[in-house]
């Protein structure tokens, strides 16, 4: 099957939105309502030092989403390789690595990461994000488990 040029499109502008720090703008190619998911343990989502780990449902949601992960970051300190965009028809595969530090911890981190999305009528309609999570978690960990 030959990649549409509108979902392609749709994902390198979500990722060059990303790169500038923009989750208003990021948030404009998510449609009304997407199907977005984490694969962290449900008992982890949303914990106080990692609250962007979380489900989302809406364009609102999206944006919340990128400003939370923001404030939780060292600003300057952050990276992102993107190794590959795969794309058949209405889908799309990132593959990559982020480096990143803690705010919270002054730790830095590398994870990889693999990020599905769904483009229909020019908007993401699916976001699952499959990444590294032991690196983040460690990262943010305090007391016994830190490192």
């Amino acid at each position: 099957m030959s990649a549409t040029p509108t979902t392609r499109t749709v994902v390198e502008d979500l990722l060059h939105r990303i790169g500038h720090a923009e989750p208003e703008r990021v948030a404009e190619l998510y449609a009304e309502h997407a199907d977005w998911k984490l694969n962290w343990p449900e008992d982890e989502h949303g914990r106080a030092a990692t609250p962007w780990i979380r489900h989302r449902a809406t364009r609102a949601d999206a944006a919340d989403h990128f400003r939370d992960l923001a404030a939780h970051h060292v600003p300057g300190r952050v990276g992102t390789e993107i190794e590959r965009i795969l794309v058949d028809g209405a889908d799309a595969v990132v593959l990559g690595e982020i480096r990143l530090t803690a705010r919270s911890t002054g730790r830095p981190y590398r994870a990889r990461f693999a990020l599905h999305l769904t483009v229909r009528d020019g908007l993401i309609v699916r976001h699952h994000v499959y990444e590294d999570s032991f690196a983040v978690a460690r990262a943010f960990a305090t007391g016994a488990g830190a490192r």
